[in-house]
């Protein structure tokens, strides 16, 4: 019999949780650490993380393709794609600081159908499955009722090479921090997504972001009530390097935002 959505949910989050196991063990433990960037880390528990989630998923689904963070694996021609980031908040992770997470999604024929996030220090499990709903360990979920823009927590984050880089976000960051109550840079993308899905954050934007970033992530907010589009209110692709995710009452005024000019002291 052909696997269904609930075997890869269920499977997924299996994995999921045993990756968290890892995470937990390892925490503020002496690190082997790499740089792929002049600040962009690696760990032995990234690589760790990423073999035990692709391994465990090839074992139950050995005809399926791969997409992740940390290696590149030959595909297969699948329909179906897993799209994984073994431990989003890598910095976090590096430094004892306890905001990371799990990243599992499944894309099928191109749409992403399933997405898992598990927040690992909190233990908390965010699940959806395209057209099911939005789940926090099996409680239902959904976006705030938040409005307008002036009132709302917002979430964000800037690029490895924010210091080189234009397009580092400084200048939305200021922009933002005039218009709306306040904004938090926890430093893990699949969790901003997964807070705003749970109505813990209002919106989220973010620029530079591969797909293993978001995949997941963008499914829970769309499964939970929200809305998800690149800058410019088109329609959204993991593969864009920009999002903007939000509880739908405040996304044409974080479109605005984001339109305008860079303040002077921001350039």
């Amino acid at each position: 019999m052909a696997a269904s959505l609930e075997d890869f949910l269920a499977r997924a989050q299996s994995l999921a949780r045993v990756a968290g196991d890892l995470q937990r063990e390892s925490l503020c433990k002496p690190l082997s650490i790499e740089y792929k960037g002049e600040i962009d880390l690696v760990t032995e528990v990234d690589r760790g993380c990423e073999e035990l989630l692709v391994k465990g998923l090839k074992g139950s689904f050995p005809e399926h393709d791969f997409l992740a963070e940390e290696n590149l694996y030959e595909s297969l021609g699948s329909s179906h794609k897993w799209i994984i980031d073994p431990l989003d908040g890598t910095t976090n992770f590096a430094h004892g600081f306890p905001w990371f997470a799990v990243s599992i999604a499944l894309e099928v024929n191109g749409e992403v159908v399933l997405g898992v996030v598990y927040h690992t220090m909190m233990d908390e499990m965010f699940t959806a499955v395209k057209g099911g709903g939005a789940f926090v360990n099996g409680r239902r979920i959904s976006v705030s009722r938040r409005s307008p823009l002036r009132g709302s927590l917002l979430a964000s984050g800037f690029p490895y090479d924010s210091a080189t880089d234009r397009e580092n976000n400084f200048a939305h960051f200021v922009n933002f921090q005039m218009h709306a109550r306040g904004i938090r840079r926890a430093g893990a993308a699949a969790l901003d997504l997964a807070y705003v899905a749970a109505g813990r954050l209002d919106g989220y934007w973010e620029a530079k972001l591969k797909p293993w970033d978001v995949a997941a992530g963008q499914l829970l907010v769309k499964e939970a009530g929200g809305v998800v589009t690149g800058f410019s209110g088109e329609d959204y692709s993991v593969y864009n390097h920009r999002i903007l995710a939000s509880n739908g009452l405040i996304h044409d005024e974080m479109l605005a935002v984001l339109a305008k000019p860079a303040p002077l002291h921001a350039l």
